[in-house]
């Protein structure tokens, strides 16, 4: 039995207590979110990491993308990037390596961290120079026995849709590098994407290693002016389609969306995104909210990333200050992560049903500052590092900020309350006597 087949007989595998736990939800709700697949808790039968659910009522989760290029091979690096964006609180990671051994680096990758490991296994395919559909599922089979939890799949890149797409006045094409691959397999043999062809074989892979599939956006938009046309709408239809194929299999299954969309744009496309696909776990590329930010896409993603989570998205994949320009260092990782965290609480501040959890943090943040409480504040902030370099950089130990120093507004406001209290203290007890 898989997860989601427990969870539909009303059971409440250890893996969703867990989640419960940490989420501080209600287990058995929780049950039925995973039974009607709005909520995916990636684990490989083959792994025993630490349990993660990604959906409805939870809290907004980062994925952080790691891996090697042909330029660029060096499974060490990668395995400390894992490691450092664990370190920073990302949720899980995605392997997306095609430089050097892959396996090797997949492998060290998946025993480094106890966090869910994600793949493209369509990448190894073409690396491996066997882009046919034997050489599709032999890289999907061999991932999934090596521990892999979660696999992007761009099933909705199809000859259908690929007619969309050539019919489309798009500026940028296809900037996925999975969906341009399935277009390199369908133009040079004429035949239809192998993992949509055989979905249900594809599902069985999937069942018997209890693998998440998290059904990639081949058509995203890879700028502001390609957002929201027709050929990205008719991949998100076909995935909802297959999303229902695959909870009837009793596999998990999230749906990954764009991708370069104004921040006017993201609300609409978010929830339609969630309509066509049955409340299907939504996985995002930030949205990046402007393409005139080179350096700095970590913020343009995280801008859109929170206004995608405010409108429902569920998961949200990290860009670094390297997205469009280099292979990220360990640094850029770190970045990364940590931005992007910060626009996945700052969603949930405003997201229905997590909301009122995620202010517990805040309100405790504020109490912090009022009674400046200086170690409080650092235990409390999002990198604790960085806040205590920042209070302690000029040597200066006062008991406010050193912006402020005597003028600090609030110790000045509080003396004042205090005065005042004191006021109406003695003219109680002038009353009184």
């Amino acid at each position: 039995m898989t997860l989601i087949e427990d969870a539909k007989k009303g059971k409440t595998p250890p893996e969703v207590e867990a989640v419960a736990r940490k989420e501080g939800v209600d287990p058995a709700a929780l049950t039925r979110l995973v039974a009607r697949g709005r909520v995916v808790i990636p684990r490989n039968a083959r792994r025993d990491i630490r349990p993660t659910g990604i959906g409805e009522t939870l809290t907004t989760k980062v994925n952080l993308n790691i891996g090697s290029s042909r330029g660029v091979a060096d499974p060490a690096a990668e395995v400390e990037k894992a490691v450092v964006a664990m370190e920073a609180g990302a949720d899980t990671v995605m392997d997306l390596s095609t430089g050097g051994d892959l396996d090797e680096m997949r492998r060290k990758i998946l025993k480094a961290v106890e966090i869910p490991v994600g793949t493209v296994p369509i990448y190894q395919a073409e690396v491996a120079g066997d882009l046919t559909s034997q050489g599709l599922f032999d890289a999907l089979e061999r991932q999934a026995k090596d521990g892999v939890d979660f696999v992007t799949v761009h099933v909705g890149v199809n000859l259908n849709s690929f007619e969309r797409l050539k019919r489309s006045h798009r500026i940028m094409g296809v900037v996925s590098r999975g969906g341009s691959l399935t277009l390199k397999y369908m133009s040079e043999t004429g035949e239809e994407n192998p993992y949509y062809a055989e979905f249900d074989h594809l599902l069985e892979i999937a069942r018997e290693h209890e693998l998440t599939l998290s059904l990639g956006d081949g058509l995203r938009p890879g700028c502001i002016e390609d957002a929201s046309d027709r050929a990205k709408y008719m991949e998100f239809i076909m995935l909802g389609e297959l999303v229902d194929r695959a909870r009837r299999a009793g596999v998990q299954a999230m749906v990954e969306g764009p991708g370069h969309v104004p921040a006017d744009e993201i609300e609409t496309s978010v929830k339609a995104m969630k309509y066509v696909t049955d409340g299907a776990p939504l996985y995002l590329l930030g949205p990046i909210v402007t393409d005139v930010a080179p350096g700095y896409d970590h913020i343009t993603a995280a801008i859109g990333g929170v206004i995608a989570g405010m409108s429902g998205a569920d998961f949200l994949c990290a860009t670094t200050p390297s997205e469009h320009l280099d292979l990220p260092t360990k640094e850029d990782i770190f970045e990364g992560t940590i931005v992007t965290r910060i626009a996945a609480h700052a969603a949930d501040l405003a997201k229905a049903g997590v909301k009122d959890r995620a202010r517990l943090w805040d309100r405790k943040m504020a109490a912090a500052r009022r009674d400046l409480d200086w170690p409080s504040q650092f235990d409390l902030a999002i990198n604790p590092a960085i806040a205590r370099e920042i209070r302690h950089r000029r040597g200066v130990e006062v008991d406010t900020c050193t912006m402020c120093n005597e003028l600090c507004a609030i110790r000045l406001a509080r003396e004042a309350m205090e005065r005042e209290a004191e006021k109406a203290t003695r003219k109680t007890k002038e009353r009184e006597g």
